[in-house]
């Protein structure tokens, strides 16, 4: 597949990049070499390969899934403007 400077410019304007049209080509160009990589990898073989969240292989850390309300209302109603009774007092917006 190759990308010709219409398209470019089509798909610069679908991302709302702002592209000069004598930078048309050179965008062009640069879509082509990654669609050319892209090609080369799907030539890869992969088959038998299990998928991997890392190139080392390792479990992730497990622990209790507790409800709880975090144990922090004094610092995170520090921030509030206003607090009132342990609650974020805001104001009416309901007639």
């Amino acid at each position: 597949m190759s990308i010709d400077t219409e398209t470019a410019a089509r798909v610069a304007k679908l991302a709302r990049i702002r592209v000069e049209d004598e930078a048309l080509p050179a965008l062009a160009e640069e879509f082509n070499t990654i669609l050319g990589f892209i090609e080369q990898l799907n030539e890869v073989d992969v088959s038998g390969v299990e998928p991997m969240t890392s190139v080392t292989p390792m479990r992730l850390k497990r622990r209790e899934d507790e409800v709880t309300d975090g144990h922090q209302q004094d610092k995170v109603l520090s921030n509030a403007p206003d607090a009132r009774e342990g609650f974020f007092a805001v104001p009416k917006v309901v007639e």
